[in-house]
């Protein structure tokens, strides 16, 4: 009989660490479930931000493709002064609405500054390349405001989303920014870089970067006479 009670016992001891477990593993996953949906960024978006922090160099505050926004510096006062006499002669210049140009330049000068790269010369490439067009296509799969061609940058349009961003102007000029600057530390000098980015180095009158260089001095002598001016 004691031996039999003993066994029962064994057997209901048994049961209970299986309940236990048992239960213990539902409210695992209760409470994973719970986390997924009062997260609202996916742990893809999540490990894409990582990845967008560390491949790219960015630190704190800047703004991240995967979604994560956060306050950037202000820029000062003469910078937006700048911004606005630019914006403003470019708008006329190219016939666009004076608000989209705005967003235009100064995404240009933000991305300009994240990758050391001349903002002036960003807008030149943007208005030889598109006209300012954020929708432009070209035959052969250029898009958006600085034609980039995804194929050849995959690694550069990945940390910003898929091949779609590159009709998003911010995303587009960040990443044609980053394409310059490669080419520009690559080679050491602009005329080459120029040509480099149109895919164009077997050009020996480098007409491409003559263009862009032309449009550059263009908006920097507009400026400079809009600043007398004023």
């Amino acid at each position: 009989m004691n031996a039999v009670t003993a066994e029962v016992r064994t057997e209901f001891g048994a049961m209970v660490r299986v309940y236990d477990v048992t239960r213990a593993l539902f409210a695992a996953v209760g409470l994973a479930a719970a986390l997924a949906v009062a997260l609202p960024v996916s742990r893809e978006a999540v490990q894409r931000q990582i990845v967008t922090r560390f491949a790219t160099g960015e630190v704190s505050g800047a703004n991240y493709a995967a979604g994560m926004i956060e306050a950037r510096q202000a820029p000062s006062a003469a910078v937006v002064r700048e911004q606005r006499l630019v914006a403003e002669f470019i708008a006329r210049r190219y016939r666009v609405a004076d608000e989209a140009i705005a967003r235009f330049v100064a995404t240009a000068y933000r991305a300009g500054k994240e990758s050391s790269v001349d903002p002036l010369l960003i807008l030149a490439v943007i208005g030889i390349e598109s006209r300012f067009n954020p929708v432009a296509e070209s035959v052969l799969g250029a898009k958006g405001l600085m034609q980039v061609m995804a194929k050849f940058h995959m690694e550069k349009v990945v940390l910003h989303g898929d091949q779609d961003v590159l009709l998003e102007p911010e995303a587009n000029i960040r990443i044609g920014a980053q394409i310059l600057r490669e080419y520009l530390r690559r080679f050491g000098e602009t005329e080459t870089a120029l040509q480099m980015y149109a895919g164009a180095l077997d050009d020996a009158n480098s007409k491409y970067a003559g263009k862009v260089l032309a449009e550059r001095s263009r908006i920097e002598q507009t400026l400079i006479g809009l600043r007398h001016a004023a």
